[in-house]
């Protein structure tokens, strides 16, 4: 009887260590990393007219939790916001690492950092946790908008340490289905109100029945001030109607 692949690679030991590759050329513990990152809540992000936008589902399971504790939205600096997918304390500690840089940035340049070095700072930390033994990968994928300049960015960094700029993208639980929709549906003519309100109906269409307003944190910035804005709880009732 044949013995599935991955069976086999388990039995030889090539999954007991993130720096150890396999005969085929896959580094296993990364890609169990990246089946915990598809576990996590599902986040949309959606570049705009006017700025950028991310949505994302906090799932929260338990009534006892205090919803604001659960914020799955982070400001990285006034111009840059962040979710993510997968081990949200992993993603807590590559934000705050990527939030000093930004005041680093600041004290020494005097000037804003642009975004694509905070997703620069996030890959290559998570990219050392591939290549190095001792520690396991990073189970997160970051997805980060800023505004810089007047243009607005999209990035998404994944637990291998690569990351790209997008348009619009979604991380997490069913994020093949949400990037179908997007690909089928998403404009980049829209306004962030028309971005938040697509989100929603993303969300909507996914979640079915489990769709509730509580669930979500949302986080825009336009190019105008280039500042970021939290919302969440009613005051996204308009956008779901």
């Amino acid at each position: 009887m044949d013995i599935p692949t991955e069976m086999q690679h388990q039995a030889m030991g090539y999954d007991r260590a993130a720096t150890m590759f396999s005969p085929d050329g896959h580094l296993l513990q990364v890609e169990y990393a990246e089946k915990t990152v598809r576990l996590g809540s599902s986040s949309i992000g959606l570049i705009c007219k006017d700025g950028v936008v991310i949505a994302a589902d906090r799932r929260i399971r338990d009534k006892l939790i205090a919803p604001e504790s659960a914020n799955k939205i982070f400001e990285i600096d006034d111009h840059i916001v962040a979710t993510a997918a997968g081990i949200l304390s992993d993603a807590r500690i590559l934000i705050e690492q990527a939030q000093v840089l930004a005041q680093q940035n600041r004290v020494t340049y005097d000037s804003p950092i642009e975004p694509i070095a905070a997703i620069r700072l996030l890959a290559d930390k998570k990219q050392m946790f591939t290549q190095y033994g001792g520690a396991r990968p990073y189970g997160v994928a970051i997805l980060l908008g800023g505004v810089n300049k007047g243009h607005a960015h999209l990035y998404t960094s994944d637990v291998t340490g690569n990351y790209f700029a997008y348009k619009a993208n979604a991380i997490g639980e069913n994020d093949e289905k949400i990037k179908e929709i997007l690909r089928k549906d998403y404009s980049e003519d829209m306004t962030i109100d028309e971005g938040i309100k697509f989100a929603m109906k993303i969300f909507k269409e996914i979640l079915g029945k489990n769709f509730d307003l509580s669930r979500f944190d949302i986080g825009y910035i336009k190019k105008a001030d280039e500042k970021m804005v939290r919302l969440h709880g009613e005051e996204l009732k308009k956008y779901a109607k």
